[in-house]
Parts: C-alpha cells; structure tokens; sequence
C-alpha cells in the first residue's frame, strides 16, 4: 500500500522539472511500450574501459546515471539495479604511458587485459588491477552497483546465448555495419573476434566461414596460416565494440544507458544490431564532453583536462557531484576555476533547500545529490570569501583562516571552532590549499594610478567613519559611493581597481561582505599599504 506521503512525492516527481526525472519518464514509456510485468526489474548499465585508470568522466556517468535511477524509483517504487560493466576482455593496444614496468607490458600487446600481467605487482592481471582501482573508485562515492567483468561473462557462458544470436544473425548485421566502414576496414571486418589458443592473444582477422548450425566459425591463423576452426562459446572468442555493445545490451537485459556525444553514431549502430538481435535497445541520452579553460576538447594526451582527484583536492565531492548535475547536455569548461564556484553554489542550492516548498525541492539539485535525504548544513560564509581571506592574508595554515574567523562568527553563533563545525573546518582547509596551489603562484598586485591613490583615501576615511560593527550592506554602499563620486561609470571599473590593487586579482568577492570578514581596520591597512606602494609588484 502507497502512503500518503509516497503518493504526494509521486505526484510532484510527475510534473517535476528536473532533468532526471524528465529521463524517467521517457524510461517508463519504453517500458510500457514493452509491457512488461509488473514485477519487472529495470537494469541501468554504464561501462568502463578498464586499459587505463577510472576517470572524471567515469564518475560523471555513474552519477548522472545514479540520479536517473532514484528518480525512477520514486515515480514507480519498483526495484532496480546498476551494472558497472568492464570490458576487460578488450586486447591492450598500446602500453599506457602511466604504469610501471612498460617493457613487461609490450611483451602482451593484443592479449585480453586479464591475460595481461599486472604491471604494478598488486593483482592477478593488469584488467584485475583497474577492475579493483574502479570499485574502489565507486565505493569512496557510495554508489551502490554491481560488477560485471567482460572476460567472467565471456568464459562462464553467461553471453552463450547473444552469441549464438549475434552468429544467426551475422549476415544481417555485417550489413548494417559495412556501410559505416573505410573500403580497406570494409575488406577485413567482422564482428567475431578470436581468441588465439596459441598465442592468448584477440585476434582482429577475417572470418572465412560461419557456421550456426554448430555454433563455430572459421578464420585464418595470420602466422601460420592454418585454417582455425573454432567455437564461439566460453571465451573462444570477443566480439568488435559496437557488436559488443548491442550484445551486452541483449544478454544483460539493459533498460538505460547513457554515453557521451562522441558514441552517438555507435549508440544508433548498436541500436540497430540489437533491432536485428529482436530485443529494444535501451533509452538513455547523449552528454555533451568537457571542454578546457580555452574551450578546446580536454584530451588525455595534452593533459588539458582535471581529475577527479585534483577536484578533491580543492573542493568537496558534492561540489562535483553537482558540476555532473548541472546540463549535462551542454559542454561546459572543466578546469581549476570552477571548483569554488561549484562549491559555492552547492551551498547555495543547500541553503535555499530549506526555505522551498516540496514542488520546487524536488528540482533542486541537493535532492538529487543526496538522493533525497538533504542535510541540514548551515555554511555562515562564502567559499568564495574563504578564499579572498586567504588570499589576503597569504595563509600558510588554516589557524591563520580561523583567527579572522572568530570574531565574524560571533553574531552566528557563541563558539565556532573546527571542531563544533568540521564542514567549515574542510572548507577552510580547502581554501588555505586552493590559494597555495591556485591562487599564489599567479598573484600579482598593480600599482595604483595617481588618481586611484586619491579614491582608494577616500575609501579608507569613508570606512573610518563607519562604526566597528557596521553591517555588510552598509559598508558595500559606502564602497559603491565612493566609487560614483569619483566617476567610474560602470561602476564595474571601480571594483577591478580594488580587486588589482588590494587583492592582487582580476575579479574578487563581494567587499562589503570581504571587509567584514577581513576587518574595517586591516581593510584600511591593507588600502594604505597599496596606497604607500608596499603591495604592488608582489606576487606568491
């Protein structure tokens, strides 16, 4: 029996803007459409390429696809499961440029990653080495999922049956896929990869003979030249990527998945070999890639992108959690900068969370971030501040950060320290490591103009007439007057003086906010130090 409560969610998620919840609907259509009884158990699936280690665009998938996946249970409350699939059984091309003992491993090129040994030492193969760094990859997220090996469901006979289907049907899929090949790729195609007996390797040869009957093809051995025949059954053999794809799909039973905008012509042709196979490919959309600081494509080999370890290192995973969130179907620039606005704005969302009525929290991202269960966290200052603070101050430790931190948070609260608020004691330490790394090297303060010198005295004695308690709003009106008494026009000009000339940066915070936090008298110091020219020049 549904409860009141469940009812009135359901009736939300139904109008619910969200773009997960927007996913499950289309999802439950295809269901309908299938008819499939009522006990059915929907299956999500994303896949991972284990030849190298897990990635931020491995998490972003799992994410996104986690999202999806709740806001089908809440519209439908019926069960369901997320396969992390790995194709472990693909043949190593190349030795990755990231590992130890790079000789061992050019000695294995075009075996199965798990015939592969393990180049670091720690595990059977080298495929069992990244399997293991993926779900320790998964479970430092808390992801709930299952793991599936390529080479496991290959060599137990679980795809048995997809093969077989997949060797009735070779003719017709070879049709399909012929027409997206180059005339010299055309010559040699097939979706059946060997496994050598001989050599363990994945062969990429012709097939010269099929035979369904006996489930076996024929092919020729490209160093000996005898003719192999083979069985397609436990392992004898791989199949080609997008062959692959559509089989996975048929055996495993997969109702969504969702992949980026680089496989979208793959997502169609696995899609018609499923068709051929006689199942219903699964639903799921096209992401749009990451992009640079430049807007350039981030690739592994320029190295112009950031891991998710380099995200954790400035800023909180629910920060990045909601960087996935945010349009997924827009390219958006991934680099260092975004960090802190993300966290900034993950606290935002946290924040407002509270205020908003049940339609518009559903479509908050926090209620997809924490799958509905929000914390009640109360962050009484910016990241964004944190930083400048640190910034100013040139903070070498985080006890620099709370010393200014004491008396601000007073009128919050009697005693805050970082051990009655760990969350703002992270942040903190995130800031104090953002400007070490990010913000220090590039500092550079400019040297004021005459007639900025004469603006930035003004400033100080409009702040010295000010009480010492003044309020945020009444010291940034105090800043904005200043700033249209001199003749700034926009205004905008005003603040990039202050920003180059008090902070050493192109863009800064919110300076009546910042001049709270930081002190109406260190602000003066700090704008008389400009002033005398003890600032400018300086960088970290």
């Amino acid at each position: 029996m549904v409860s009141d409560s469940s009812s009135s969610l359901i009736a939300l998620a139904q109008d619910a803007k969200a773009w997960p919840f927007a996913e499950a609907r289309l999802l439950i259509d295809r269901l309908k459409k299938m008819k499939v009884a009522d006990d059915y158990v929907v299956i999500f699936e994303t896949g991972y390429g284990p030849s190298g280690l897990p990635h931020i665009g491995t998490f972003g998938e799992v994410v996104r696809t986690s999202m999806v996946r709740h806001a089908y249970e809440v519209l439908t409350g019926r069960p369901t499961r997320l396969i992390c699939f790995s194709d472990d059984m693909d043949g190593l091309r190349k030795v990755p440029d990231n590992v130890p003992n790079k000789d061992m491993l050019a000695e294995h090129l075009g075996k199965a990653l798990t015939q592969v040994p393990d180049p670091f030492g720690t595990h059977d193969s080298f495929g069992a080495h990244n399997n293991a760094r993926l779900c320790a990859f998964l479970d430092s997220f808390g992801f709930e999922y299952e793991f599936y090996s390529a080479t496991e469901c290959y060599q137990s006979g679980q795809f048995d049956t997809a093969l077989q289907r997949i060797l009735e049907k070779y003719d017709s899929i070879i049709n399909v896929v012929l027409p997206t090949l180059g005339e010299e790729r055309k010559a040699t195609y097939s979706p059946f990869l060997p496994v050598c007996q001989r050599t363990g390797q994945v062969l990429q040869v012709p097939i010269t003979h099929t035979d369904p009957e006996n489930g076996q093809i024929q092919y020729t051995d490209p160093d000996t030249g005898e003719i192999i025949t083979t069985g397609i059954d436990k392992g004898k053999v791989k199949l080609q990527w997008k062959c692959d794809w559509a089989m996975r799909w048929f055996a495993l039973g997969v109702d969504y998945e969702m992949s980026g905008k680089d496989l979208s012509e793959s997502v169609k042709l696995s899609s018609k070999i499923t068709n051929i196979m006689g199942a219903t490919p699964p639903a799921g959309f096209s992401y749009e890639l990451f992009l640079d600081q430049n807007g350039e494509k981030i690739s592994k080999s320029r190295g112009n992108g950031l891991s998710v370890e380099e995200w954790l290192t400035y800023g909180t995973a629910e920060s990045l959690s909601l960087f996935m969130y945010n349009q997924p179907k827009r390219a958006k620039r991934l680099y260092f900068d975004v960090v802190p606005k993300m966290v900034d704005e993950y606290y935002s969302h946290l924040s407002a969370y509270a205020r908003q009525e049940a339609a518009a929290q559903i479509d908050n991202p926090v209620w997809h971030i924490h799958k509905a269960e929000v914390p009640a966290t109360d962050i009484p200052v910016s990241f964004s501040l944190l930083l400048n603070l640190a910034g100013v101050c040139q903070a070498e430790t985080a006890e620099v950060i709370w010393g200014y931190l004491g008396g601000y948070l007073a009128q919050y609260a009697s005693d805050v320290t970082p051990d009655t608020h760990p969350e703002l004691a992270s942040l903190v330490d995130y800031a104090v490591t953002y400007y070490q790394d990010r913000v220090r090297p590039f500092k550079h303060y400019r040297q004021p103009t005459e007639d900025e010198i004469g603006h930035l005295k003004t400033l100080a004695s409009k702040l010295a007439e000010l009480p010492a308690d003044a309020e945020a709003e009444d010291i940034q009106s105090a800043v904005f007057a200043v700033g249209k008494d001199a003749g700034y026009e926009p205004l905008r000009g005003w603040f990039s003086c202050l920003y180059q000339v008090l902070l050493g940066q192109d863009e800064g915070p919110r300076m009546g906010s910042f001049i709270t936090l930081y002190g109406m008298d260190a602000m003066q110091q700090l704008i008389m130090q400009a002033v005398n020219g003890d600032l400018a020049g300086e960088a970290g």
